[in-house]
This record gives structure tokens, C-alpha cells and sequence, in this order.
């Protein structure tokens, strides 16, 4: 297998991989928010194990298809492209310019701090727990998005079947 093929191989299987992470992570979001999570929510996780797993269930999809999509996909879809790699930031630039990234690459990097309060504010405070989660939540549509357009832009340029 040349490197070429083998590159297309992996954006092959990262395209599947992000396509399946985001369905999951949709899934987990639809069944979280059927009901807003609110601060007062928040305040019976310890109590309500199904919550808390549906919380954790969220939280790690949403690090995981960001991850998977801004980390892995992004730079596998610009090596396929023949462009040239760089920082996250310059990547998801080069992402917003080809029409793959419809926000700016600063409102990705928010969305990935993201995670971060999730996980911290978990025990500390439901207020501030719950507004990180419902800033997740409004981040979903971006990371689907940004997965679709990869999808799009991948098979038009028939980098992959």
C-alpha cells in the first residue's frame, strides 16, 4: 500500500469513526436534554444514577468526537489534501476556509474548554455545572456539522468511496 493509499484508508476509517461518535453523542444529548438540566438537576446527581450516567455518557462523547474530529479527522482530511499541517489552530483556520467549519476556530477551542468545566464543576457547583453542560449541548450542532462537511468534502473530491 502506498502512503497515499494509506492515507485515504485512515480518513476512511475516521470518517466512519467520527460518523458513529456523533450519532452516539446525539443519541446521549436527545436523552439528557429531554428534560433542561438545570442547576437544580444538577443537584440531584448523586441521588439519581441514571442522570449521572447519562451526564458522564454526554460529557465523554462530546471530548471524544472533538477530539476525534479537530485531533485526528482534521489532519488526516488536510494531509489527504495535500496541505500542510500545523497548530490545532492553524488547522481548524484552514478547516473554516475551505467551508468545513462554519464558526470560528476560537469558538471550537471554547466548545474544547468546554469538557474541562464539565469535569470540574461536576462535584463543585450545580450552577456552574449545569451552565457548561447547556454550553455543550449548544455545541453538538457544530460538531455534527463540522463532521457532515468533512463527509461531504471528503466524498465530492473523491478522497474516499
Amino acid at each position: 500500500m502506498t502512503a497515499p493509499d494509506a492515507a485515504r484508508v485512515r480518513l476512511a476509517f475516521l470518517l466512519e469513526t467520527v460518523a458513529l461518535e456523533a450519532e452516539h453523542l446525539q443519541a446521549t444529548d436527545q436523552r439528557l436534554f429531554a428534560v433542561p438540566f438545570t442547576a437544580e438537576r444538577a443537584t440531584t446527581l448523586r441521588a439519581d444514577a441514571l442522570l449521572a450516567e447519562r451526564l458522564d455518557a454526554f460529557a465523554a462523547r462530546f471530548a471524544r468526537l472533538q477530539d476525534t474530529a479537530g485531533d485526528k479527522l482534521l489532519p488526516a482530511l488536510l494531509t489527504c489534501l495535500g496541505e500542510p499541517l500545523g497548530s490545532v489552530l492553524d488547522n481548524l483556520d484552514r478547516a473554516g476556509r475551505l467551508g468545513l467549519l462554519a464558526q470560528t476556530s476560537e469558538t471550537w477551542l471554547a466548545a474544547r474548554a468546554l469538557r474541562n468545566r464539565m469535569v470540574h464543576e461536576y462535584i463543585r457547583s450545580p450552577v456552574l455545572l449545569a451552565e457548561a453542560v447547556n454550553a455543550a449541548h449548544d455545541r453538538v450542532p457544530m460538531l455534527v456539522a463540522f463532521v457532515q462537511a468533512c463527509q461531504h468534502y471528503a466524498v465530492a473530491r473523491r478522497l474516499v468511496d
